[in-house]
């Protein structure tokens, strides 16, 4: 159940005599919503007010108030280490923080198992630890920010991965197939492999950055898989560095990367 508290609680007495296992109880005419000090108890018994009978005395016995009816009160008896006890009609009934509640809030203090936020306009959100080994910490940022989750759709910014590992069927080569003796590339060919396939000799163009914004480091691969021998021409301006710029042979692959503004590097089979 959840406790609730009052700061503004006005003690009152009963208006009658309850027995020792009663399980509610009224008090004085038109003091029930005083002696709740503006707190409202949930329907089905789910929330606690405290209070003492009998304050101060040996009939003392600390009771837990669990719903109410202007001044008649479903309770919950012999609390916090008490006796269930008959309390006679003018017996003092006040609200009080006890060794129940106390405990109650060292136990939830640290370690604390799970932690619930009310949402800002409705619903909740509980934080919760998975079971660990010994103590771990967890160090917010200093900032004012947003945390992302596994499975939540997130822009990351400014972020350094280390050795990260990428298990995504989309990391695999996506392949352009082109069976012209002429191809100029095209942005959508990064991270691709753009295989030429022609009986006559082909010609494979990488444009101008002015024309095609490449970024620098990009990288395309390319594959003959026709008789036609493919080279590799920068169009005007363009500087395509290598040990060669013909791929040697049917079936032989390389790589273009991109070094600068219009620089590219042929790194592969290749043949002058």
């Amino acid at each position: 159940m959840t406790r609730q508290y009052s700061s503004i609680s006005v003690e009152t007495t009963l208006a009658s005599t309850i027995s020792s296992s009663a399980t509610t109880m009224t008090v004085a005419s038109g003091t029930g919503s005083a002696l709740l000090g503006g707190v409202t108890l949930a329907a089905g018994n789910v929330d606690q007010f405290t209070v003492a009978i009998d304050p101060d005395t040996t009939n003392e016995e600390i009771i837990f108030i669990t719903a109410s009816s202007t001044d008649t009160f479903t309770i919950q008896r012999g609390r916090a280490g008490t006796s269930q006890v008959q309390h006679s009609a003018g017996a003092t009934v006040k609200h009080v923080l006890t060794s129940d509640d106390l405990n109650a809030f060292k136990a939830s203090i640290s370690p604390v198992a799970s932690l619930g936020f009310a949402g800002s306009t409705s619903g909740s959100t509980t934080v919760q630890a998975t079971a660990v080994a010994g103590t771990t910490t967890l160090t917010l940022p200093a900032a004012t920010d947003t945390l992302v989750g596994r499975a939540t759709t997130d822009t990351l910014t400014n972020k350094t991965l280390t050795s990260p590992t990428i298990n995504d069927a989309k990391q695999n080569l996506t392949l352009n197939a082109q069976t012209g003796t002429t191809y100029t590339l095209v942005l959508a060919d990064n991270g691709k492999l753009v295989t030429l396939s022609n009986a006559s000799a082909i010609t494979l163009t990488v444009p101008l950055n002015s024309s095609v914004a490449f970024a620098t480091g990009a990288v395309i691969n390319i594959q003959q898989i026709g008789a036609g021998q493919v080279t590799v021409a920068g169009a005007a301006g363009v500087t395509v560095t290598g040990t060669g710029t013909k791929l040697r042979t049917q079936y032989s692959a390389a790589a273009l990367v991109k070094t600068g503004t219009d620089s590219w590097t042929l790194i592969g089979d290749l043949s002058a």
